[in-house]
């Protein structure tokens, strides 16, 4: 599987993982699976913590994610389009982004924002499912 990390569950894998449901943290863990986080969650994490709303090492992501085995994924601009034919179930800028990008590289969205399965992204979160 490929699974893409939503920026709350990046954060909570690198500074809190006790936070994760049981299946997500082994399915992230899994050697078999491949674990991906979106340049779109570095940049959310950057303009939080510029705000002052999150407190994180911002300049030490691009070194924490190899060393837990996740890797960064680029924005594309079939990512983009995508965003484009979402319908406006959610005005998240960086989460519409998010689903386009699990829509387009098939990948499995690990979030607990249920109101992202309204565009059909397939998804990991609650205890041994994946849907």
């Amino acid at each position: 599987m490929k699974l893409l990390l939503d920026t709350h569950a990046l954060l909570w894998y690198l500074t809190a993982p006790e936070k994760l449901p049981a299946a997500a943290h082994r399915a992230i863990r899994s050697a078999e699976n491949g674990v991906y986080a979106s340049l779109a969650s570095a940049w959310e994490i950057s303009i939080k913590v510029a705000l002052g709303k999150l407190e994180f090492d911002a300049q030490g992501l691009a070194q924490a994610l190899p060393a837990v085995g996740v890797e960064p994924l680029s924005i594309r601009l079939q990512h983009t389009a995508q965003v484009a034919e979402l319908p406006r179930h959610h005005g998240d800028p960086f989460d519409r982004m998010l689903v386009a990008q699990a829509l387009c590289e098939s990948m499995i969205l690990v979030s607990r924002d249920r109101e992202l399965r309204r565009y059909g992204v397939r998804m990991l979160w609650k205890e041994a499912s994946a849907t």
